[in-house]
């Protein structure tokens, strides 16, 4: 008989010890194993004095006898620090982590009261959180994996880097990895040919086309705290793509669009606009990034905004109106 995996024998006792009555193809889609596998497994957990109970029939499957529980719910390191992405399937994958946290959520529910363990059944039965944005395809990450052992272990990285003028070459000391909106970024130190002196950057993981251990540890900055120094970025990030104001007349319509086109940006100039005129459209001041990122985004709105100012950016806007109706009204 082939070997079997110690922690498979595991996960099948603490499968059946918290859902009850299983067959075998469900153990097997669980496990990521044949239904042969199963079998197999089965037959050695009751090899090894575990009272493992067979039904035949449409209704049947494997359970435990009745009152029989195991105490053997202590999780490995690395299931413990998995638990933070519990309701994260898809980047807990992205890491590497996919079977380690189904492993430890098997762990944590069997150490669970009845009545606690039935509530988490429940949370998770009706609760589920999908981290990427709508139509957009996740980036191909396909170096997130040693990123990440690398933030764990403190590895220094030599990386080639694609930046919108081309390719760079990279020394980094990975801090750690953030998902926003369904991205995964990367927060270390780098030095850079403008600057000798180790500063804390932020990467895009989908651009790094090259990574490799150096072999090198670091020690991590004292003090660093990676929630901070995000909310900071972020902060520092939107100050600097929104410096102009455009002034707005919206429809009754455009309110309704306009904060689903621009976000917070948008709902904070509605909250401040002025009282609607006789056909109900309001002027509204909003955040926008530069002129020509602006033109695309307010062209938008369509016809249910009009741009008043400032006079360069209502130009802009014009130009391209111009153009479109143009180039529509061609003949083909």
């Amino acid at each position: 008989m082939p070997p079997v995996r110690a922690d498979r024998l595991l996960s099948l006792l603490l499968l059946l010890q918290n859902r009850g009555l299983m067959t075998a193809p469900e153990l097997a889609a669980e496990l990521e194993v044949s239904v042969r596998t199963v079998y197999r497994d089965i037959e050695a957990l009751g090899a090894s004095g575990v009272p493992v109970r067979g039904e035949r029939g449409p209704e049947g499957g494997y359970s435990l006898m009745e009152g029989y529980r195991t105490r053997l719910t202590g999780l490995t390191d690395a299931e413990a620090g998995s638990l933070f992405l519990a309701g994260l399937p898809g980047p807990a994958g992205d890491l590497g982590l996919g079977a380690v946290l189904a492993s430890a959520q098997l762990k944590v529910e069997a150490a669970l009261p009845g009545a606690l363990a039935d509530q988490a059944r429940r949370v998770r039965e009706r609760f589920h959180l999908d981290a990427p944005a709508w139509f957009r395809d996740a980036d191909p990450v396909p170096h997130l994996e040693r990123i990440a052992g690398a933030v764990w272990e403190r590895r220094v990285l030599s990386t080639r880097y694609r930046r919108w003028r081309g390719e760079v070459h990279r020394e980094v000391r990975p801090l750690g990895l953030v998902l926003k909106g369904g991205i995964w970024y990367l927060v270390a130190l780098s030095e850079t040919s403008e600057n000798s002196e180790d500063t804390v950057r932020t990467y895009r993981v989908s651009r790094f086309q090259v990574v490799e251990e150096t072999g090198d540890l670091f020690t991590r900055p004292t003090g660093f705290a990676l929630a901070a120094y995000w909310a900071e970025s972020s902060r520092r990030l939107e100050g600097a793509l929104r410096q102009d104001t455009a002034r707005l007349r919206l429809s009754p319509r455009g309110q309704k669009l306009l904060p689903m086109q621009f976000g917070a940006a948008g709902a904070r100039a509605l909250r401040d606009a002025g009282p609607p005129d006789g056909a109900g459209r309001v002027e509204v001041e909003l955040s926008v990034e530069s002129e020509a990122v602006a033109v695309g985004d307010l062209l938008r709105l369509g016809t249910e905004a009009e741009v008043l100012g400032p006079p360069g950016l209502r130009q802009a806007v014009a130009g391209a109106v111009t153009v479109l109706a143009e180039r529509y009204a061609a003949e083909r």
